[in-house]
């Protein structure tokens, strides 16, 4: 069957992409378990493996993880905890806090030479007031840290930022992390792509929904099947080698003079939508690599 045959799949949220895996792992015959994190009681100093609070002295030993959880200082916390006793997690802690973070990613992004929307990072008000005049109106403001299209605003003018920031200078210190990108002149759409270790496996378009400038399917967006070209799969494996990936989803955008432009990478990526419109085997893809074509053998 391969060189893996037990497999733990963590998460914190059950999600279709969840379901789908361990459905997938169960067709291949493999050992696998579904471990909520929330349930998760790690002895640092003992590398016997996983405890349950609410178990009866129950350990999990297994060595080779999918991490799947949401909350990325869940993910990454974890993460570094299973690695510390030599178990194999895939995507890996540096995958996770470079990826997770969408400053950190960039900067890996353009130190490997792929292109990505014109970014500017600042720490105060003035600062932001003087990267949206270098930029240009509009400008979007991300948190660095986030999913599904939170608290990312569409900035049109000073006035705008001045309350927007304003707002976030009562907030998380996280937020008044001032990540600013450039408006990309493109299409209603971007692309989700998922990498399989060295492959696009599925991508698709994602369209804005009515009058919103946001592509996200959370938010209501519509999916459509995109041709996986040898560019748009050239760019992906390179975005997610950059981060030190395995299985990623790459989300980029279609600039009218620059060509395709990355501006995410997502570690514990959804694959919904792409397997619903462009590729229903994903979870099988991913299982394949995972029992054939991963570096750990269990």
């Amino acid at each position: 069957m391969g060189r893996v045959r037990r497999l733990d799949i963590l998460y914190d949220i059950v999600r279709w992409e969840e379901k789908a895996l361990y459905e997938a792992a169960l067709k291949k015959g493999l050992d696998v378990k579904m471990i909520d994190s929330k349930d998760i009681l790690i002895n640092l100093n003992d590398n016997n493996g996983i405890t349950f609070i609410n178990g009866d002295g129950y350990k999990d030993t297994s060595k080779v993880y999918l991490q799947r959880c949401v909350s990325y200082f869940r993910s990454i916390h974890l993460t570094a905890a299973l690695e510390g006793y030599d178990s194999k997690v895939i995507n890996s802690l540096r995958c996770s806090l470079i990826a997770g973070n969408k400053l950190f990613a960039h900067v890996a992004l353009v130190k490997n030479n792929i292109s990505t929307p014109k970014s500017i990072l600042t720490f105060t008000q003035q600062g932001v007031m003087k990267a949206m005049d270098i930029l240009g109106y509009p400008v979007v403001l991300k948190p660095t840290i986030g999913s599904w299209g939170r608290l990312i605003a569409l900035i049109n003018d000073k006035h705008a930022a001045e309350a927007i920031v304003e707002d976030r200078e009562h907030m998380f210190p996280l937020y008044q992390v001032y990540y600013l990108q450039e408006y990309v002149n493109r299409p209603p759409r971007d692309i989700r792509a998922i990498v399989v270790g060295d492959r696009v496996v599925g991508a698709i378009y994602r369209y804005s929904s009515n009058d919103s400038w946001k592509t996200n399917m959370a938010l209501g967006g519509r999916a459509e099947k995109c041709e996986v070209t040898n560019e748009l799969e050239d760019i992906c494996i390179k975005a997610c080698k950059a981060v030190e990936g395995e299985i990623v989803g790459v989300d980029l955008m279609e600039d009218e003079t620059r060509g395709l432009l990355v501006h995410e990478v997502n570690p514990t990526t959804e694959f919904k939508n792409v397997a619903r419109v462009a590729n229903p085997n994903i979870a099988d893809e991913i299982l394949e690599y995972i029992i054939n074509g991963s570096d750990y053998a269990y």
